[in-house]
């Protein structure tokens, strides 16, 4: 198994992460430092990371409900919370793309980096799906341009499915994962977003989870999530 891949298998990140993890030279096979993330490696080599010793994980999956000022990464130096720290998991586990400390909702942990990096990846387009409060009505010509796409400063977005709600309330559904893409889309419709809760991930719904609990997705549940990054 290559490196990289290997150590997305342990939960030490996900595949991209994990190969500039071994590029910064942060990782040891033996007492070799080794700078290449293609590197083959089997369970019976001593792989280390910032030396600690590392081994290959079951793979967990856990959707979780995430709260206000609640910071979407595996580890939070400052005062607020850590997304992860509201699991009562041993595993090494880390977000499945990111949910800014001002929305809420839908987030996925896991160990498993193979399955994290075709969530994420644009390649596979998997869809995320928000329900949006608006600072003020929104009219029928500025849903069309959500649906058709919007100029950002970073490029034009791709077409989104809109549901309107209620006069200041859409349900809207993107493929893409710009940084805090959602409030400037409709930012550049000239409305402001005032609540962002994240009510979808691929074929999974946040349903009825309470805010701030969480639960392991089952096995028929994961093979949905294969099923939505699959891109053939």
């Amino acid at each position: 198994m290559r490196l990289a891949k290997y150590l997305a298998h342990c939960g030490i990140a996900s595949r991209r992460k994990a190969e500039d993890i071994v590029r910064s030279g942060r990782v040891t096979v033996g007492r070799e430092v080794v700078t290449d993330p293609a590197r083959d490696v089997t369970e019976a080599d001593s792989v280390r990371v910032d030396g600690e010793g590392i081994k290959l994980q079951a793979h967990e999956m856990w959707m979780v409900n995430k709260p206000l000022d609640v910071i979407s990464t595996a580890d939070e130096p400052g005062r607020r919370v850590a997304v992860v720290d509201l699991v009562p998991s041993q595993g090494r586990l880390y977000p499945v793309g990111r949910l800014d400390a001002d929305s809420t909702g839908l987030i996925l942990l896991t160990n498993d980096g193979e399955l994290a990096q075709r969530l994420t990846h644009p390649k596979y387009g998997v869809p995320k799906t928000y329900r949006v409060e608006l600072r003020s009505p929104i009219k029928g010509d500025a849903i069309e341009r959500l649906e058709t796409g919007v100029k950002l400063d970073d490029g034009p977005t791709a077409p989104a499915a809109v549901r309107k709600i209620g006069p200041t309330e859409i349900e809207v559904t993107i493929s893409e994962g710009r940084n805090r893409q959602v409030r400037r889309m409709i930012e550049a419709v000239g409305n402001r977003v005032v609540g962002l809760r994240r009510v979808a991930f691929g074929s999974l719904r946040l349903g009825r989870l309470g805010v701030g609990k969480y639960r392991p997705l089952d096995e028929h549940e994961v093979a949905r999530l294969w099923k939505d990054a699959d891109d053939e």
